[in-house]
Formats: C-alpha cells, sequence, structure tokens
C-alpha cells in the first residue's frame, strides 16, 4: 500500500479536495438552477412594469382616481352649447377606427369585453381544429430511421393523409381530377387557420412557453410538434462555413446575440441582428385594443418568427389577398440560402429583400395593411438599417449536403443510396419537380399556379413562388399553408396535382432523395 510523499501536507490537500469538491457540488447546483430557470426574457422583462413599494403620499388613489365613470368619453361636456342641437349632439356614436378595437361588433365595445368573448370561445375553437386535424391526418408520429434533423430531431415519415373511406392512393391516381373533385376525395385540401376571422401569427408551444410574450388568448397553435422544426434550429453561415452549427443550441435573442456572434460577424452584421431581434408593433401583439395578448406588448422580432433565421412552424395569414375570407393560411419560410432569391413573398414579387423588410414593417407585419400599422405604433425603419438586417440575413446558410456535387448540386454517386439515385432520376424526369426546381439551388425565382381548384370545391389560389428545396427535410410541415405534414404527403400531393403517375416503390425513392438535398 502506497502512502503519501509528504505527510505534512495531507491535511491541506484533504481540505482543498474537500473545497474543489463541494466548488463542483456548488457549480453543478447553480447550472442545474439556471437550466431550469434560464435568463428571463429581456424584451418580456422590458415590458413588464414593476410596482413602486413606497408610503409617498402622491401614490395614494383618490375618490377622483377611482371614479372611472368620469372619464367615458359620453361624459365630456360640450365645448359648446350650441352643439347639444347639431346631429347626434356632436358625438361619434358610430364606430371610431382608432377608438374602437379591431373587429368589435359595437362602437365603444371593450378590449376586456372582446378578451372575455374570445377567451370563452377559445376552446371550442380548438376543439374543432383539433378535430378537423384528426379526421385528415393519421397524427401517430413515425420516424425515418436513418436520418435526422440538422440537430438530431427525427424526421417524420408519412404519408399521413387519410383518405375517403374505400380509396387507396392507386385509385386516386387512376382517377381524373373532375372525378376527384366530383368525388370530394382530394386528401390535402387547404388548412385553415384555426380563427379566421382574427387570423394573424401563432406560435407553436415549444415557442411560446419559452417566450410567453408570444402567447395569444384567443388561439393556440394546432400541428403536433413531431412535425414541426427543430427548437432549436440550426444556424449555418456562408461566410463561415467551417464552423458548421453556429447556434450552440441556443435561441438567439435580444439576451445572448452579441455574446455568440461579436467574434463570427462583421459590425454591419451583428447590428442587422440587433434589429432583427427588436420587437416591433404587429397586427395581434402589440400596445392597443387590437392586440390579441394579454398583457400590451412591444411587438414581434423578425426573428420570433423566422426562429435563428429558419422556421418553427409559425402560421398566419396571407397578406395579399381580401377580404378577410378569402385570405390562406401562410406558414413562415425559412430564411436559410435566402443570398440566392432573386424575388420575394409568396404573391408580392418584392425584388430585394431590402424591400421585402421595410414593407412588411410599415404594413404591420404580414397584413398589408399601413392604416393599422400606425395605429398600432410603425416604426419608420432607415433604409441603411434595413440594409444592415439584408446583410445578416444574406449570411445564412443552408445545412450541409454532403451528399451533393458541390457545384452541380446533383448526387454524388460515390456517396448516394441506390434509392436516392433512383429518386434523383425521378426528380428530373417521370416526377417534374425540376421543372420549378431545378439544381444546384432547388427553386426557379418564379411564380406557378397549379390550378389544384381542378380537384376540389375550394376557391383557386392563384399563382405562388416556388420556395428552395435544399435542407427541405428541415422544415416540416410543407407547401404554403403546411397541410403536407411530411415529404411522403408531398410527394402523394405533387403526384395527383401533376398526373405523373409514380408508382409505390418510385414515390419512396423520391422522398429519400429530397431528404438529401
Amino acid at each position: 500500500m502506497k502512502t503519501f510523499p509528504f505527510p505534512s501536507l495531507r491535511p491541506v490537500v484533504v481540505i482543498s479536495l474537500l473545497t474543489v469538491g463541494t466548488l463542483l457540488a456548488q457549480n453543478k447546483k447553480a447550472a442545474d438552477k439556471k437550466a431550469a430557470h434560464p435568463l428571463p426574457d429581456a424584451v418580456e422583462e422590458a415590458q413588464t412594469p414593476r410596482v413602486a413599494q413606497s408610503a409617498r403620499p402622491e401614490q395614494n388613489k383618490t375618490t377622483h382616481d377611482a371614479d372611472a365613470d368620469k372619464f367615458k368619453p359620453e361624459k365630456a361636456p360640450l365645448t359648446n352649447a350650441v352643439i347639444k342641437d347639431q346631429p347626434k349632439e356632436g358625438a361619434i356614436t358610430g364606430f371610431d377606427f382608432y377608438r374602437d378595437p379591431l373587429n368589435a361588433e359595437k362602437p365603444m365595445q371593450t378590449l376586456g369585453e372582446i378578451m372575455t368573448a374570445d377567451k370563452k370561445d377559445k376552446a371550442a375553437i380548438m376543439e374543432a381544429q383539433h378535430k378537423l386535424l384528426a379526421a385528415r391526418y393519421n397524427l401517430e408520429p413515425k420516424s425515418h430511421p436513418n436520418v435526422t434533423m440538422s440537430r438530431g430531431k427525427p424526421v417524420p415519415v408519412g404519408p399521413t393523409a387519410r383518405l375517403k373511406e374505400g380509396k387507396k392512393w392507386a385509385d386516386l391516381d387512376a382517377m381524373k381530377p373532375e372525378d376527384i373533385k366530383q368525388a370530394d376525395a382530394f386528401p390535402y385540401p387547404a388548412l385553415p387557420h384555426p380563427k379566421q376571422v382574427a387570423g394573424g401569427q401563432v406560435f407553436p408551444a415549444m415557442q411560446t412557453d419559452m417566450f410567453p410574450r408570444l402567447q395569444r388568448y384567443d388561439v393556440d397553435f394546432d400541428i403536433p410538434d413531431a412535425f414541426l422544426p427543430e427548437f432549436p434550429p440550426a444556424i449555418f453561415l456562408q461566410n463561415r462555413p467551417e464552423l458548421g452549427d453556429v447556434s450552440r443550441g441556443e435561441v438567439v435573442s435580444i439576451n445572448n446575440y452579441y455574446k455568440l456572434f461579436k467574434d463570427l460577424l462583421t459590425p454591419v452584421q451583428l447590428d442587422g441582428l440587433r434589429l432583427l431581434l427588436t420587437p416591433m408593433p404587429q397586427e395581434e401583439f402589440n400596445p392597443t385594443d387590437d392586440r390579441k395578448s394579454e398583457q400590451p406588448s412591444l411587438g414581434v422580432t423578425c426573428f420570433d418568427c423566422h426562429l435563428n433565421g429558419h422556421t418553427t412552424g409559425q402560421f398566419h395569414l396571407n397578406p395579399d389577398t381580401r377580404p378577410q375570407q378569402r385570405r390562406m393560411r401562410l406558414d413562415t419560410v425559412s430564411l436559410r440560402g435566402l443570398f440566392n432569391q432573386q424575388v420575394h413573398g409568396s404573391k408580392r414579387s418584392l425584388r430585394s429583400v431590402e424591400d421585402f423588410t421595410e414593407f412588411e414593417q410599415r404594413t404591420a407585419y404580414f397584413n398589408g395593411d399601413q392604416i393599422h400599422a400606425f395605429k398600432k405604433g410603425a416604426v419608420i425603419l432607415d433604409r441603411v438599417q434595413v440594409s444592415h438586417m439584408a446583410q445578416l440575413q444574406n449570411m445564412l446558410d443552408f445545412p450541409p449536403a454532403p451528399k451533393l456535387d458541390p457545384v452541380t448540386g446533383r448526387l454524388d454517386k460515390t456517396k448516394a443510396s441506390e434509392s436516392e439515385l433512383r429518386g434523383e432520376q425521378l426528380f428530373f424526369g417521370k416526377a417534374q419537380c425540376a421543372n420549378c426546381h431545378p439544381a444546384p439551388f432547388y427553386l426557379d425565382q418564379q411564380y406557378h399556379d397549379l390550378k389544384t381548384e381542378r380537384f376540389l370545391n375550394e376557391a383557386p389560389l392563384g399563382p405562388i413562388k416556388s420556395f428552395t428545396l435544399r435542407g427541405i427535410k428541415d422544415s416540416p410541415p410543407y407547401l404554403h399553408d403546411g397541410r403536407c405534414l411530411t415529404l411522403e404527403d408531398t410527394v402523394e400531393f405533387f403526384n395527383l396535382v401533376l398526373q405523373t403517375h409514380l408508382t409505390e416503390a418510385e414515390k419512396q425513392d423520391l422522398a429519400e432523395f429530397l431528404r438529401a438535398l
């Protein structure tokens, strides 16, 4: 048995070891506490008032302060006696745009009344939406055995669509569009917003759990988490490709952006990131009575929706259609690879991301309404600030695709599986995918009209921009409104709409190729 060589130092060493052990235990306890209780959201902190604990006499409420009735507009005295004999005694008794909340049922209706009614209706609204989803889809998640998203979340596989009783995919494939429409058998009708009349941005629970300021009191997110992107998503920078994912497993916010990126971005790009993380008033998240958040809100940030420059499946209504009932559900798209996109917007064909950013801020964030934007508190961004935001967005790259040739974007035959190679041939041939999604970036900068109204009794959608398919496995659900929960569903959708008559084996091969992009 070996003995300690310096007996006189034995107590010091023992005490030191005990101290180190205690410190390690304390550090672990602090780390666990920090993980359980992360730093508060700086935006939430900024918009939450504190109650001042003070005995100052001027803080005492008086009977005058408590008399809310005297402050009501109908109690205001007339400017002069003559007005009493004028029409309506000079008062606006109908709707007053600035005074009355958006969608108020009657003049002078208060936010409190609207909030109470919305909360009462919420359970029934969400129950109806969940029943609709359960009727349309098999929501029992299935994952790909070998493929994950960039940070390891399982990739969902399908198809999930429930076919009309007695029908099989082969039956639909053999039917003409008018016959499918007559039989009401098209398996992918438009996915509705749970509350069309209110519309607006809805965030998934995984995000509202972290940022409660994004929670609405009138409606919840509907699609199950298994069919959504990762949270947090990975971030890839095209100016630092050697680093791979630079998110470090964090949701980028105003709290941590400087710490994470001060050594990776230029000062201009870093300032652009700051602006993309700065909240600005939006239709449903604002300080006015039009809001759908319980507390007055500073608004949302660009990266609340495009979280980490990607998406977590948030949805709203498209801004470019009216009236309200004619608008369509619209998913948040990824900003990855934005540097290669020449047009922006699902329908508006804005020709620069600077124009897109400026326009959205001026029109209440994706509502196409500059009137409501100014009511809520428009922030007019200087063109220099907008250019800084654009410079950051243009740094966002696609996830690595090791099986693709770096120049042509086609599969490297030495790395791809036989199924992926067969899928590639279908993509550029029989399946007709490459007509709208050519290599190497798998987008064509064009707008296309699939005329889905041939297959079902719904209003025509018109042309919609085709988006890049690079990194598509990280971005479920699919199509503009998320109606296709998996890539297999997307393949089935296009097989019917394009009438390409793919076999079951060909569909599987095509989905495998898409996951390699």
